[in-house]
């Protein structure tokens, strides 16, 4: 393969790897905490785009917990939006292991 081909191939795999994380910051996934007490959404781009508490788990007496719930949410939403990205990139290199921090 001579330079030239080489070029064109990155050149369409990076359009590709474009599309794809494209279309994993439309993606939203929802997670809960306390058996759906706290629900948050979060999308592609690791962005909380909401948080839903149900009333029953607010008490003034035990903030604590509330904490906890929406730390234990935020944070499975964060993972299962991270993992949808890899996922899309994973389709995209093939599992070429082209893991770069940061890019994903």
């Amino acid at each position: 393969m001579n330079i030239q081909q080489m070029m064109k191939q990155a050149q369409k795999m990076q359009k590709k790897m474009e599309e794809a994380q494209a279309e994993a910051a439309k993606e939203v996934v929802e997670a809960t905490a306390g058996g759906g007490m706290v629900t948050v959404k979060v999308n592609g781009k690791q962005e909380l785009l909401s948080i839903t508490i149900e009333k029953d788990v607010v008490d003034p007496n035990d903030v604590d917990m509330l904490q906890d719930l929406i730390t234990a949410a935020v944070n499975e939403g964060l993972k299962k939006s991270q993992e949808v990205v890899q996922a899309k990139m994973s389709a995209v290199t093939g599992n070429l292991g082209l893991n770069i921090p940061g890019m994903f």
